[in-house]
C-alpha cells in the first residue's frame, strides 16, 4: 500500500509562536487517518498546509507525491476538503450549488449534469435537490457539503469536524456515509475532530496531537498495548470478600482497588482472569458478575494529554 501523504520532520509557526512542532508521519492509501487534539493543537493548521495554503517553517510535505507549496492547485484539483462551516450558499438549490462548484472546478457541462445526480443520488438528497439550501436541516446541509467535496472523485478527502454542530442522529448519518465512501470507492480519509468516539468508530489508525506535538501514532491496539498495559477486569461479589486480594493472591495481577462488594484488578492479559476467579472462589467469595473493562480510546487520549500537561510544568 503507498502512502498519499507524507509528512517529515514539519515545524509551523505563527510569529514566536510554534503551531507545529517537528511532525514525521504517512497516510496510507484508502486509510481513514484521524487527527485529534484539544482546540489549538494544529489539526486545522494541518489540513491548510497540506493542501498549498501555508508554507511551513521547517521539514517537507509531500501529498499524491507533490509538494503543496509549489503544486498546491494541482493538489487541489484532486482533494475534497469539508470545514466545520458548510461554506453553501442557502439561496441556491442543492442543484445549484453543486452546479456553481463543479463550473469552479472546471468540469466538464456533461459530466457535471451526470455527478451532480450521482452524488445527490448517494447522499440522499435527489427528492430536495431543487429546495433552497435555507429550507434544509443542518444534517442535509452537511450531507450536501460532502456530495460538493466529493462531486470530482477526489483521491484524499479532507474532514475538518464533520459533524461539530450536527445532532446524534445527523451525526450518525455523517458516519455512514463516511464508511460508505471509503468501502465503496476506495477514498482516502483525513479526518480532523475532538469527538473521539467518532475517531473509534471510523479511524484505522490515529494520531494525537498536543499543542503543536505528535504524542501517539497507531492503531487502536497498537495504542493500548503501548500505553494502557494490562487490562482491568470488575467482579461483583454478594456480599464483602473477608480476605484481600494482592499481587500476590496469583499469578499476573499488576493493581488491585477493592471495596466492599466490587474488585477492580488489573492484570497481565486475559489468561489471568481464570485464576483469579479461582483465587476468589478459594477464599469463599460469592461471586454475582466478571466483566473485562474495555479499554476506550477516550482512555487513552486524557492518560496522554494529562502526561503531556504534567510534563508542560
Amino acid at each position: 500500500m503507498e502512502n498519499v501523504i507524507s509528512i517529515q520532520q514539519l515545524t509551523h509557526r505563527f510569529g514566536d509562536r510554534e503551531a507545529l512542532k517537528d511532525l514525521s508521519y504517512e497516510v496510507m492509501q484508502g486509510e481513514v487517518f484521524a487527527l485529534l487534539g484539544p482546540n489549538g493543537a494544529g489539526k486545522t493548521t494541518t489540513i491548510r498546509l497540506l493542501n498549498g495554503l501555508y508554507t511551513p517553517a521547517q521539514g517537507s510535505i509531500r501529498v499524491l507525491g507533490m509538494d503543496p507549496g509549489s503544486h498546491g492547485g494541482e493538489i487541489r484539483r484532486q482533494t475534497g476538503v469539508l470545514t466545520e462551516t458548510n461554506a453553501l450558499y442557502e439561496r441556491l438549490t442543492a442543484r445549484e450549488n453543486l452546479r456553481f462548484f463543479g463550473t469552479l472546478y472546471g468540469l466538464p457541462e456533461s459530466v457535471l449534469l451526470k455527478k451532480i445526480d450521482e452524488v445527490l443520488s448517494f447522499f440522499a438528497l435527489e427528492a430536495r435537490a431543487d429546495d433552497r439550501v435555507d429550507t434544509y436541516s443542518k444534517g442535509m446541509k452537511q450531507r450536501l457539503a460532502l456530495a460538493r467535496a466529493l462531486l470530482t472523485e477526489p483521491r484524499i478527502l479532507f474532514l475538518d469536524e464533520p459533524t461539530s454542530s450536527l445532532d446524534p442522529e445527523s451525526a450518525l448519518q455523517v458516519h455512514e456515509l463516511i464508511e460508505s465512501i471509503r468501502q465503496n470507492d476506495g477514498h482516502t480519509v483525513f479526518l480532523c475532530t475532538h469527538r473521539l468516539e467518532e475517531a473509534e468508530r471510523l479511524a484505522d489508525r490515529v494520531a494525537i496531537l498536543n499543542s503543536g506535538k505528535l504524542l501517539a501514532l497507531g492503531t487502536l491496539d497498537e495504542l493500548k498495548k503501548k500505553y494502557n498495559p494490562g487490562l482491568w477486569v470488575e467482579v461483583k461479589l454478594m456480599e464483602p470478600l473477608k480476605g484481600k486480594i494482592t499481587g500476590n493472591t496469583c499469578r499476573g495481577l499488576l493493581k488491585v482497588e477493592q471495596s466492599a462488594v466490587q474488585l477492580k484488578v488489573q492484570v497481565e492479559e486475559e489468561d489471568a482472569i481464570p485464576a483469579l476467579v479461582t483465587a476468589l472462589v478459594g477464599q469463599n467469595a460469592r461471586i454475582l458478575g466478571v466483566e473485562q473493562q474495555r479499554v476506550t480510546l477516550e482512555d487513552i487520549y486524557f492518560k496522554l494529554q494529562e502526561n503531556a500537561r504534567e510534563g508542560a510544568k
